[in-house]
């Protein structure tokens, strides 16, 4: 089921959430509101729910108006942060609740719930209660309680917040591989721009109750359409356009009125001294599995930090003798961008 949101403005008396947002949904597709606390993504997704009416613009599921219809009736799975299973129910009838209160067939709900059951590998576990279950467990247990009434759409609000880093990537992946078996639509809200790009088929960027970009991972980061998409997908050194390194940059992707945008992986750290080259100290160096962060101080008000694979900084290693703090070395921007206005 495709949904599409037009024109949509939600205020909480002085506070606008949602400032005349437009945003299409295609069907099947598994669609990320990625944005900071207060952005209006939670918002957006219990608008699209039912669970707020918008003040102004109208919701369509498939080329239904669904603005004014109330969520019972939408074939909406909604899934929240905390679970919000029953404590006094076990896993086989926290899922089977929905059917339950839609006065389902006995034998449909255990055969709907056995299906469920197997679909997130907690067979073994149907007779026991929330309590005893971890947490990476429950949320599964969440999912299958959303998709037992086979929604049309299956929405979920920062599914994975409440849980253990090792945890979300788990459940990441195999919300991914769920998705990919059942098609159903879906769209989730997250702060987190790694969850969203690893799992989405698109991404949507809001922020201050608007939608800044819509597109594919690989779109969102390579080609950001604002300073805010720039700044909050993936890592980025924000240099002032005095910066030294600035200057370091062809006229095309530099800008007067705002900063210069550089990702750490742009920020090449050269073997020797070149006539195009800077100077900078390493400050520090952090080592992150496969990833090396090393922050250089460019002068005593301007710094940049580079992203080295654990290979590529082997190499420059070789070249230049072990890096400690303290040690000079030369840089050279590789790719920059800028645009017109300030970062909002």
């Amino acid at each position: 089921m495709g949904i599409s949101v037009r024109g949509v403005t939600k205020q909480f008396g002085s506070f606008v959430a949602l400032d005349n947002v437009s945003l299409d949904v295609n069907s099947g597709s598994l669609v990320a509101l990625l944005g900071p606390s207060g952005s209006g993504k939670t918002t957006l997704l219990r608008v699209i729910a039912g669970l707020e009416e918008p003040d102004t613009g109208t919701v369509y599921f498939d080329e239904t108006d669904t603005t004014r219809v109330p969520i019972r009736q939408r074939n909406v799975g909604f899934v929240f942060q905390h679970y919000a299973l029953f404590k006094h129910m076990t896993i086989r009838e926290n899922i089977g609740f929905g059917l339950s209160i839609r006065k389902r067939p006995k034998a449909e709900i255990n055969e709907r719930v056995n299906e469920l059951l197997k679909l997130i590998q907690l067979e073994g576990l149907a007779g026991r209660y929330p309590a005893q279950l971890s947490g990476g467990q429950r949320q599964r247990v969440a999912l299958a309680r959303a998709l037992a009434a086979e929604p049309q759409v299956l929405l979920l609000d920062e599914p994975f917040g409440a849980l253990d880093a090792k945890v979300r990537k788990e459940l990441r992946d195999w919300l991914r591989r769920l998705h990919d078996q059942m098609h159903v639509t879906s769209i989730f809200v997250t702060h987190d721009q790694e969850e969203a790009m690893e799992v989405a088929d698109q991404i949507v960027v809001v922020n201050k109750g608007r939608i800044e970009q819509v597109g594919s991972a690989q779109e969102i980061y390579n080609t950001p359409a604002t300073p805010f998409v720039m700044s909050f997908v993936g890592p980025v050194n924000v240099l002032k356009p005095n910066n030294p390194l600035v200057k370091h940059l062809p006229p095309q992707h530099t800008s007067e009125k705002g900063e210069v945008f550089i990702r750490p992986h742009d920020v090449v750290i050269l073997p020797h001294q070149e006539s195009d080259s800077l100077p900078a100290e390493v400050n520090r160096i952090t080592h992150l599995g496969w990833d090396i962060v090393i922050d250089l101080s460019l002068d005593s008000e301007n710094a940049v930090a580079v992203h080295l694979t654990r290979e590529d900084f082997r190499q420059l290693e070789g070249q230049l003798g072990e890096l400690e703090v303290g040690q000079q070395v030369n840089i050279r921007p590789r790719e920059a961008r800028a645009f017109a206005q300030s970062v909002i």
